[in-house]
């Protein structure tokens, strides 16, 4: 008989055990570069609009003197922290940190931004959260995490009483520029203002 397999046919034919194991082998390897390409094409379909924009965002990122980016997972670049370290102004000397959280939507929404440095500001209250008109109804998609940098770099050199979440230091800077400027010295030192004690942030 033919155990080669080879060129037979028919109903009676019979394949030798080691074609057998070979076909089976082949069919195994067939299988799993169809399911690769299968994940490979899943990928790709899942992949966010955010993940395909943000590094190119992070790579073109011009930062300030004043700022450093900080990534907690190197290997998640929608989470991370930026540092401010103004050296001008009303808050010179301290050091606030903001984490990032960027949806899967981004960049047609803008990141979600927080403070989590207690600060004594008019536009961030005491839960972190920041009032800058490009994180909310301003934000276009052709803004950048480097527009962010900016627009959160400026609230420290020109805090605004007009637009305040915390209208305790909005109405003290509106009206003793002096009494604003030693609350938030005291602040940044550690210390009370009324009821609310915050950290020292001095570096």
């Amino acid at each position: 008989p033919n155990y080669c397999g080879i060129g037979v046919s028919g109903a009676g034919a019979r394949r030798h055990p080691v074609q057998n194991t070979m076909i089976k082998l082949f069919s195994l390897k067939q299988q799993q570069k169809d399911g690769e390409a299968t994940g490979k094409a899943s990928n790709q379909k899942r992949a966010s609009a955010a993940q395909l924009r943000i590094p190119k965002d992070i790579n073109e990122l011009n930062l300030p003197k004043t700022c450093q980016m900080e990534f907690p997972d190197p290997d998640d670049l929608l989470s991370f922290k930026l540092v401010i370290c103004p050296d001008e102004g009303f808050y010179r000397g301290g050091r606030f940190v903001f984490s990032f959280r960027v949806s899967a939507n981004y960049p047609h929404e803008p990141p979600k931004v927080k403070c989590e440095t207690m600060v004594y500001h008019p536009n961030i209250d005491l839960d972190g959260n920041v009032c800058l008109n490009i994180l909310r109804e301003d934000w276009k998609p052709v803004l950048t995490i480097n527009s962010i940098v900016y627009g959160l770099q400026y609230l420290f050199l020109e805090p605004n009483p007009e637009d305040p979440l915390n209208k305790d230091a909005a109405e003290v800077l509106q009206n003793n520029r002096r009494l604003f400027e030693q609350n938030v010295k005291k602040a940044m030192l550690g210390g009370y203002i009324g009821a609310t004690y915050f950290e020292r942030c001095l570096k």
